[in-house]
């Protein structure tokens, strides 16, 4: 069984700071981390991240995967992961030899990081899943949200499909409904935050959430991985985070007290320290 830490720590009182962000980065493997945002947002959503981890010195590096956030193409226009995958996999194969990386991915980004796990193991110093999908060798991430899915389900009832190639053909990419985004992804964050992502975010292509991912305990299984679960999140359950991480239990989890599905705007200041104390763990921790 995974090591469970307690609830994470709140926001600091004005003025201070708190002694997790004292950080030496020479002690650490590495001082880089790579942030893979879930289905139809974007890099745009770690923005508070970004400024928290770069005001203690760390390399942040936002990912927009192919048709999200300000990338160029079209959602209905991707057919399978590795395309959707392509930005993230195509950076971690350009790393230096001997760069290492701390992966954090959240919602459908967890499929993704795992993706990135088997093709680049070497290259992946922590792999951090933030309330999201961690799949098992198999399983595709529509496999993970259909296992939660009832008929008075949140998030069925906020999928709008849309099918580019005709209703006669199988859907291409998942919208969401605007007027239920708040309830299911930010029912805790503040309001400009939703403004933001009702905005920002775009449909999620349907062929990667579809696709069974092949993880392998070689490859996959030699990476330190890492679970933070979000207690009020009507996106994934609480109760479907903990039986994923029952199925197949990371190294330790931590819990983000009072946070929604997108705990970056609902509990910022929190996971930042979380994402510092996982930096920091030893491989003798």
């Amino acid at each position: 069984m995974p090591i469970r830490a307690t609830d994470g720590p709140g926001s600091d009182p004005p003025g201070r700071r708190s002694s997790t962000t004292d950080v030496k980065h020479d002690d650490l493997e590495t001082s880089h981390f790579v942030l893979v945002h879930g289905g139809g947002f974007g890099a745009w959503c770690w923005y508070k991240t970004i400024a928290l981890l770069e005001e203690c010195s760390f390399k942040v590096t936002a990912i927009d995967l192919t048709g999200s956030g300000i990338h160029s193409s079209d959602a209905n226009s991707i057919t399978n992961l590795s395309q959707y995958v392509k930005p993230l996999t195509d950076f971690l194969e350009k790393l230096a030899e001997g760069e290492k990386v701390i992966l954090v991915g959240h919602d459908f980004g967890g499929a993704c990081i795992a993706y990135a796990m088997e093709l680049f193991p070497l290259k992946i110093s922590k792999a951090v899943f933030l309330a999201a999908a961690m799949l098992k060798n198999g399983q595709s991430t529509l496999d993970m949200f259909s296992q939660q899915a009832g008929s008075d389900d949140l998030m069925r009832q906020a999928q709008v499909f849309l099918y580019a190639n005709g209703n006669d053909h199988p859907p291409t990419a998942i919208d969401l409904d605007k007027s239920l985004l708040k309830d299911l992804l930010f029912n805790q964050s503040p309001s400009k935050d939703v403004a933001l992502a009702s905005v920002s975010m775009r449909p999620i292509p349907f062929a990667p959430a579809l696709e069974k991912l092949s993880l392998s305990d070689k490859k996959y299984g030699t990476v330190r991985r890492f679970y933070i679960e979000t207690p009020e999140d009507n996106a994934i359950s609480i109760t479907h985070q903990q039986s994923m991480i029952s199925a197949d239990p990371p190294e330790r989890v931590f819990r983000l007290k009072g946070a929604d599905h997108s705990p970056f705007f609902s509990k910022p200041q929190a996971l930042h320290k979380i994402l510092i104390e996982i930096s920091k763990l030893s491989l003798t921790a």
